[in-house]
């Protein structure tokens, strides 16, 4: 396998994974993780929202890196042509 195609799977496995952990990070109707942190941090609504803003924006970067790894992977490597 060249370098090539180990350095992007190792890029769409942590960005999967990532994906998961963040997804599973966000509030759905105030009893996400996020708010039991922002709850112990800040007292206010403005904590909460602050820290929901950086947990999408960290979301979003983690789906771009996943989507883009995957694209040059079914670019570069067709269905069938990556050899063991």
């Amino acid at each position: 396998m060249s370098p090539l195609a180990i350095v992007f799977l190792v890029l769409l496995v942590l960005s999967g994974i990532g994906l998961i952990i963040f997804i599973l990070m966000h509030s759905g109707k105030g009893t996400g993780i996020s708010d039991m942190i922002a709850s112990s941090m800040y007292s206010t609504q403005t904590g909460t929202s602050i820290i929901e803003k950086n947990l999408d924006r960290i979301t979003i970067g983690c789906a771009i890196v996943f989507l883009l790894s995957l694209v040059v992977l079914m670019i570069v490597y067709p269905h069938g042509t990556i050899s063991q």
